[in-house]
């Protein structure tokens, strides 16, 4: 469980570093607590057989208290995901200088794809997947994290001219990550999220080179 209270955490305080006093700083901790209550629950029961209703008893709140935090049920589980998105923006913002704009982002997925345990990321994934609701909503997220990737990108290299190739980079980027994603699926983990990512991102990498010496 400890992936998603790492995920919980990072939300809370990236939204509110900026913010201070008690009453934010206790905004901060009820979402988060709310965040791993529904996560347990999911995990215990069942994403479908979970309520919102002992979410919000299991957390000690009010399910009107719930809906000032979260939409719906589903929010909860999207929220790990676009957590994800910031910890990648904010690893391209920290590459370093003289890195061409695909390594920043390919060493960005890296780093935050390593600092999670495979047993994790199945376990993430799986109950990702238990939902047909949060599969759909999770398309919206990519886009999210395209953007997200994107603007990093803009901040590091502010060129104009630059502006289209690094969407470009950014679109290519998430598309290897939801395909390595997949593949990491399908075998189980059998092999690292890292080695099939470091697969996809070469293979962009052998294409860009074969198709500038045509």
């Amino acid at each position: 469980m400890h992936i998603f209270k790492r995920f919980a955490v990072r939300k809370a305080e990236h939204g509110g570093e900026a913010e201070t006093g008690l009453r934010e700083r206790k905004k901060r901790e009820t979402k988060k607590r709310i965040t791993e209550t529904g996560i347990a629950l999911f995990l215990k029961n069942g994403f479908d057989e979970t309520t919102l209703d002992e979410i919000a008893a299991s957390a000690g709140i009010s399910r009107r208290t719930f809906f000032s935090y979260f939409k719906s049920k589903d929010e909860i589980l999207l929220s790990l995901q676009s957590g994800i998105g910031e910890m990648l923006a904010d690893a391209v913002h920290s590459a370093p200088f003289g890195s061409t704009p695909i390594d920043a982002v390919r060493n960005a997925v890296l780093n935050v794809c390593n600092a999670i345990p495979t047993n994790e990321m199945i376990e993430m994934d799986r109950l990702m997947r238990t939902s047909a609701s949060v599969q759909a909503r999770k398309q919206t997220s990519y886009l999210q994290q395209e953007g997200e990737i994107y603007a990093a990108l803009k901040k590091r290299w502010p060129e104009p001219e630059r502006s289209t190739a690094l969407r470009v980079v950014a679109m290519v980027s998430v598309g290897a990550m939801r395909l390595s994603g997949d593949i990491f699926n399908q075998e189980q983990g059998r092999r690292p999220i890292s080695d099939i990512l470091t697969e996809a991102f070469d293979g962009i990498g052998r294409e860009v080179q074969l198709s500038a010496n045509l």
